[in-house]
This record gives C-alpha cells, sequence and structure tokens, in this order.
C-alpha cells in the first residue's frame, strides 16, 4: 500500500493559471465563471486561439503550448483548461500534453507500457518547481450549466470533512476490473478514516453519499439515483471513457452529469494497464489527508499519457486551515 506524507498545503489562486479559447464562446465563459469562484489573478488567465474540434494536431499543439508556457506567470504551479474540445493531441490527452509537452513516448504502441510519471505518487507541493512540470486539468462538461454546477461542488466541498462512503466496486467484466485485486487491502488500510465498501455488482442504485466510486466497464448504469457529495470523485476503467463525445462507451462527462466533481478517462486504448488509471488507494490517501483534487487524483497515475482529467482542481474537502 502507499502512504502520503502528512505534508499537504492548499492549492492558492495564484498558483493556477486558466487557459481560455478565445474562439469558444462556453471557454470564454467558464473561464470567466471559474475565476470568479477561485479569485484567480487577472495576470494568471491565458487567452489563445485554436479551432474547436475534439482532436488536435501535435505540431499546432506545441506552437500553443509555446505560447503558453511564455505567458504563464513564474508562481503558476497547475494549468486548468476551460473548453471540452479538445481532449486529445494526436496519440495523448491534452491534460498529459500540456503537463508534459507532446512526446511520443507517452503514447501505446500495440499495448506497451508508457512514460511513467515524476509526479507519481510523490509528496511535492510545488510540481513546477521540484520537476517543471505543471500538471493539468479540464473544466469540461456536457453543457455550460453543468461545468458550473461541477465548480460549485467543488468550492462547496473546501474543508467540509464529509462522511461519505467510498465505494470499490467488482463489475462481471472482467478484463476492466483489474483494480479490483487492490480493493480489499484499500479497505482494510483507510477505513479507519472513511467508510469505505467492497462491492461485488455492475452498478449501484440509490446511495446516497457518494464520495468515491471506482469500478470497471464499458457502461456503468442508474448513475443518477445516487447522490455524489460535494467534492466527490470518480470513473470507470475502460478503454475510452475520455472520450468524451463519443459514443462507443461511456464518457466520463456522465459521473460529472451525476453529481461528480472529478472524473478520469483514456483518449486511445489503453489495454487494461492499471498504470494508466488511478490508483485508488492513492486518490482515497491523499484526498483524505488534505491535498486538493488535482493533487490526489494526478499523483495516483503511474502512466499518465492517455488519460485525461476533468474536475475542479482546488477542490479539497479534508483541507484544515487551521493546520497551517
Amino acid at each position: 500500500m502507499f502512504f502520503a506524507s502528512n505534508l499537504c498545503a492548499a492549492v492558492l489562486p495564484e498558483q493556477i493559471a486558466i487557459i481560455v479559447n478565445k474562439n469558444d464562446a462556453m471557454s470564454l465563459e467558464i473561464g470567466n465563471y471559474y475565476q470568479q469562484k477561485r479569485n484567480i489573478p487577472d495576470e494568471n488567465i491565458i487567452r489563445i486561439e485554436f479551432p474547436v474540434t475534439g482532436s488536435m494536431g501535435s505540431h499546432l499543439f506545441s506552437m500553443l503550448r509555446q505560447q503558453i508556457v511564455a505567458q504563464t506567470p513564474e508562481q503558476v504551479q497547475f494549468y486548468v483548461l476551460a473548453w471540452s474540445k479538445p481532449y486529445k493531441v494526436a496519440c495523448m490527452s491534452i491534460t498529459s500534453a500540456m503537463t508534459f509537452g507532446f512526446d511520443r513516448k507517452y503514447c501505446a504502441h500495440d499495448c506497451s507500457p508508457t512514460e511513467p510519471s515524476v509526479y507519481f505518487n510523490s509528496n511535492s507541493l510545488s510540481p513546477f518547481n521540484d520537476f517543471k512540470i505543471r500538471p493539468t486539468i479540464m473544466l469540461a462538461g456536457s453543457s455550460m450549466k453543468q461545468v458550473k454546477a461541477m465548480i460549485d461542488h467543488g468550492v462547496q466541498s473546501d474543508g467540509t470533512f464529509p462522511t461519505g462512503t467510498g465505494y470499490l466496486v467488482t463489475t462481471s467484466d472482467a478484463a476492466r476490473n483489474v483494480r479490483s485485486y487492490v480493493f480489499e487491502t484499500i479497505s482494510a488500510a483507510y477505513s479507519n478514516r472513511i467508510k469505505i465498501e467492497v462491492s461485488e455488482t455492475d452498478a449501484l442504485h440509490k446511495k446516497q453519499d457518494v464520495l468515491f466510486y471506482f469500478t470497471g466497464g464499458v457502461e456503468v448504469k442508474g448513475l443518477k439515483t445516487n447522490r455524489f457529495l460535494p467534492g466527490a470523485i470518480a470513473d470507470h476503467l475502460t478503454s475510452s471513457g475520455g472520450v468524451l463525445f463519443g459514443d462507443r462507451q461511456m464518457s466520463i462527462l456522465k459521473w460529472l452529469d451525476a453529481g461528480a466533481t472529478g472524473s478520469y478517462g483514456t483518449v486511445t486504448e489503453p489495454c487494461a494497464f492499471p498504470q494508466k488509471f488511478p490508483h485508488p488507494g492513492i486518490v482515497i490517501d491523499r484526498y483524505t489527508r488534505g491535498e486538493s483534487l488535482i493533487e490526489a487524483y494526478w499523483k495516483s497515475v503511474a502512466w499518465p499519457g492517455q488519460g485525461l482529467f476533468v474536475g475542479e482542481p482546488m477542490a479539497a474537502p479534508f483541507y484544515n486551515s487551521h493546520d497551517q
């Protein structure tokens, strides 16, 4: 089992840069709304222009990233992308491409491992200072209303110390349950901190206290019958959950529609390597010790090159400002 240091600090507004697309009215609105809700400084709003498409070519992306880096204040440690498209850069997710720069070593070749993340399970409070990377997350959603609700859920969660449950769910889909072997170990390690329920079912229904929901499958039914607490993190291990507007498998946006504050999915075929998906034990441990959503979630993925992070980055339900 992985154990985090007790060292944590709040992610500060000046450590966040919001990137908006001037060609996308929804992006401008998301960026403005998030800036207001989290008091992000004006100098941390970076405006660029590009076509609104699901996937972006690597050459265009690299040019845009150079512009972004040049405009980024030195104190910024994290990027927030205020849009829903694009979510992919050639063979990488856009959140990983923005974090590491586009590089094919982060792409899979015939079901191969990909480059490890230097940020994986680290105790870094300042990833740019420590590793010269700025972990990135998207404020994406199925509608403007949903994105605003997700942001509101994150803001509402701060310092609430919720008494929700972490649901670790093993489904009948054996190929997509490669994380389930750690579920009992996670339960034993962290059930003194929050309630953890290990279940064997294809879907949860009518749960009123969902704080974490980790499962595997092409689609997860019954999501909207459950109540997700502010700050909830939920994802399903499958091949293309990060293809936000695809119809081959369930998009991770469905989790956000149901009330989750953060989710994760891959944009190209990962071949069920558990290292390409969040490790539930690391997420639960770090989040419940007070780390923000972007920190706990990003640190839980060993090989994130193909994976897309979506959510409200500063959400910190277990952060106690009085400890600082």
